[in-house]
């Protein structure tokens, strides 16, 4: 009994294929089959026009962000150049001090060697 029920098995499931390859191969499949291809390759088109705009949009992206990180080190440059002016002056001042301080001293010693 096992072993009909398998051979109907194997003769239905050549049957129905046979009947499947008629039914695959028919003008109705075929039409069924060129709508459904003509609809991917609508598809497909799309999608690379989706692709290409995002292509795009990210390469202005990319340069905005360029030219933001350019303008950023630009202005950290200027400030270090300004920060660099200010020790300059605070020290250049400082000197001044001293320089004066220097004549102060060197005045006292001229008036005490006179005495």
């Amino acid at each position: 009994m096992f072993e009909v029920k398998h051979l109907c098995m194997v003769v239905g499931g050549a049957l129905l294929g046979s009947a499947g390859v008629k039914l695959l191969s028919s003008k109705d499949a075929k039409k069924a089959y060129t709508h459904v291809t003509a609809a991917v390759m609508r598809c497909a088109d799309t999608v690379m026009d989706t692709a290409t705009t995002l292509k795009e949009n990210c390469g202005d992206i990319k340069a905005d962000a360029k030219d933001i990180n350019e303008k950023r080190r630009e202005e950290e440059r200027l400030k270090e150049i300004e920060d660099a002016k200010a020790v300059i002056a605070e020290a250049e001042a400082r000197i001044s001090e001293l320089e004066a301080e220097d004549a102060d001293f060197s005045e006292a010693d001229a008036a005490v060697a006179s005495v």
